[in-house]
């Protein structure tokens, strides 16, 4: 189905969901002089408008023309529904390249440099040095990444500036810049085996369901840590637990989680190696512009009769 927009948007609603990442208002600011009206928007004002900035779906966005999500995925909505109602759908993607890079830096950096265990001591007061052999340095470690896209090259060009040795997983074995070496995803169990670290930036899809299974975490080294940053249903949570429960593995860093927020009861709150993030690696105070900046782009192209920018359907 193709759908085709007029040439100009008159209302742009931003929706009061986003303010889980960033205050509204301030995206309203930045695009007061992009279109003829911006405002923060409720549930029952969003068929008011053209074009709905949006973190959440909701029924009403398929009766604007044209919807942009806050975020790189798009497993919050359906395409398919959206190309049904001739609705317009682009993302975010392009924008978390640096910040979920530095994340996964921070991550790597406190396993290494022991961090989380003496922030863990200083809440009792507690003076404790690491072992002799516990703490290491980067440069010389290797990690395998699970995702080239966006998120996995951010992760690559900050780790390979701290001196690690990255190599990929994707739907091919095609190179990929940043990567030493590139897998075929049949072939990931083979390229995680020897890394260091195993990082996962990949989107949700029926394809990735679950992709990291007690299979994976089998051929991981025991001493290897393993760090999700992509989305939680990417991984068997259960075997993930049993494998850290197990010394399988020797830790993890966490930002997604099946369900979120996590449950209290959740084993891994109370995981000595395990980092808990509440899914914001890619918070930054700027974020609000990186999004602001790709809905100015592609208000430009509709008036100039160019194709959107970061469009899925």
């Amino acid at each position: 189905m193709s759908i085709h927009l007029e040439s100009s948007i008159d209302r742009v609603g931003i929706h009061e969901s986003v303010d889980a990442v960033f205050p509204p208002e301030t995206l309203e600011r930045y695009l007061s002089d992009v279109a003829p009206e911006v405002a923060v928007v409720s549930d029952d004002e969003i068929a008011d408008c053209d074009a709905i900035v949006t973190l959440e779906h909701r029924e009403a966005l398929f009766e604007v023309e044209w919807v942009h999500s806050i975020q790189a995925g798009v497993d919050r909505f359906s395409p398919e529904a959206f190309e049904g109602h001739g609705v317009v759908l682009t993302n975010s993607t392009g924008i978390h390249d640096r910040t979920i890079g530095e994340t996964v830096a921070g991550y790597l950096l406190s396993f290494s440099r022991r961090l989380h265990t003496y922030a863990a001591n200083q809440t009792e007061r507690r003076w404790e040095k690491p072992d002799w052999d516990e703490a290491f340095t980067l440069p010389g470690s290797t990690a395998c990444v699970l995702g080239t896209g966006t998120l996995g090259r951010g992760v690559a060009d900050v780790l390979g500036a701290l001196g690690v040795t990255v190599t990929g997983v994707r739907r091919s074995a095609d190179p990929v810049p940043g990567f030493e070496d590139v897998y075929a995803t049949e072939d990931r169990l083979y390229a995680i085996a020897e890394a260091d670290f195993v990082i996962v930036t990949l989107p949700l899809t029926e394809a990735t369901h679950n992709l990291i299974d007690s299979e994976a975490f089998e051929a991981m080294r025991e001493d290897a840590y393993f760090v999700n940053v992509g989305r939680g249903p990417i991984v068997d949570e259960q075997a993930l637990i049993e494998a850290i429960a197990s010394d399988s593995i020797a830790g993890a860093a966490l930002d997604v989680f099946e369900t979120e927020p996590l449950p209290e009861e959740s084993p891994l709150w109370e995981m000595d190696e395990v980092l808990i993030t509440p899914h914001c690696g890619a918070f930054t105070r700027d974020y609000f512009r990186d999004v602001g900046g790709i809905v100015e782009k592609n208000i430009e192209r509709l008036e100039d009769g160019e194709p959107f920018y970061n469009r899925i359907v």
